[in-house]
């Protein structure tokens, strides 16, 4: 009698526990598919400014571009430029967005590893986005007529000083026929250029327009009308480029961005910029993230390649350059920090 109670006791806890180990297959197998109906979104952090070249992965980020491609997209918002390309060769951010620069160029051959993979702003012919500028009442009316005067840059090493350096040497000059002058900022360049500090600065929109309407300044050369130069990129960390199907997601996303902001922006008619059907709500969202009025943000719309194809011929261009100028302290192959592939990819699959 006594057998014959422990065996049912046992009988009943064995079927207890099969039934219990059903219910957790049933609760493991609909934790499952409640993941995969919702989706598992894969989080990135973008290091970028509050700038309007920035303005695709704005649009990507507002209209839901990246959850589209199942990714979870938080902007980290940076100061300045340079420690956004430090913080992605570092791995703390998995996307950057900055100008390119010779202290990009000096970290990648200290060691410091990360791609550039699309574009982020250039300058391009018959489009207004940074210029020579010199005083009003000034005499200049050519770059030759530079030789020998004052020119008024960001920062040694910075875009404003690879562009005034390649604008003389396409006439006929070099840096060492000017006083390049390091004033550190934007607002310094139009204060200098007011005051008669200098005899020229280079300017970027919305700037130039802003000069142009207090009268104080003229347009010698667009510097697109002279060179295409890729002056901003999209740059991923080593670690997420390696993640190739996350990585062609997030530019599958930027570059549906890309063509949205240049079908609204960017588009010409007869030679000249027409809106686009989505005009007004891309200022809106460029003004929502730069916290600029909407009246500002018309006046300086930079060019970017409706794709965001990136001009990769020119990264080699830009390196060079630098390293002529001695402001690369060892030499760098473009080829071992580009990666179009992934962009091409994207591209493909958004066919």
């Amino acid at each position: 009698m006594r057998k014959r109670t422990v065996i049912a006791l046992i009988s009943a806890l064995f079927l207890a526990c099969l039934l219990a180990a059903c219910g957790q297959e049933e609760a493991n197998n609909s934790s499952e598919g409640a993941a995969d109906s919702n989706g598992d979104h894969a989080s990135i952090e973008i290091g970028m400014l509050k700038l309007t070249s920035s303005a695709p992965l704005f649009i990507a980020l507002e209209k839901g571009y990246f959850e589209e491609e199942g990714i979870d997209a938080q902007a980290r918002w940076f100061e300045a430029a340079q420690p956004i390309a430090v913080a992605t060769a570092g791995g703390d951010v998995d996307v950057g967005a900055t100008g390119i620069t010779a202290s990009l160029y000096n970290m990648v051959a200290g060691g410091e590893e990360l791609v550039i993979v699309a574009d982020k702003g250039r300058e391009q012919e018959g489009y207004s986005s940074t210029a020579l500028l010199v005083h009003s009442d000034s005499d200049i009316e050519t770059i030759e007529d530079l030789k020998d005067k004052k020119v008024g840059i960001t920062q040694t090493g910075s875009t404003f000083h690879y562009m005034a350096g390649r604008l003389l040497e396409e006439h006929g000059l070099t840096s060492a026929d000017v006083e390049l002058v390091p004033v550190n900022s934007i607002p310094g360049l139009m204060e200098t250029l007011q005051s008669k500090q200098v005899d020229a600065v280079l300017l970027n929109e919305p700037n130039i327009t802003m000069v142009l309407d207090e009268g104080y300044g003229k347009v010698i050369k667009q510097v697109g009308d002279v060179i295409d130069y890729q002056t901003s990129g999209i740059f991923f960390s080593k670690s997420f480029a390696g993640d190739t199907e996350t990585a062609t997601k997030f530019l599958k996303a930027y570059a549906k961005a890309t063509q949205y902001y240049y079908d609204a922006v960017l588009t010409k008619e007869n030679g000249e910029i027409v809106p686009g059907e989505n005009y007004d709500e891309v200022i809106q969202i460029i003004a929502e993230y730069t916290d600029q009025e909407p009246a500002v943000i018309e006046r300086g719309l930079p060019y970017m390649d409706r794709d965001g194809k990136l001009l990769a011929s020119d990264i080699q261009t830009q390196i060079d350059w630098y390293a002529k100028e001695e402001l690369i302290g060892a030499p760098v192959d473009a080829d071992k920090i580009v990666n179009t592939n992934l962009l091409d990819q994207a591209l493909k699959e958004l066919e």
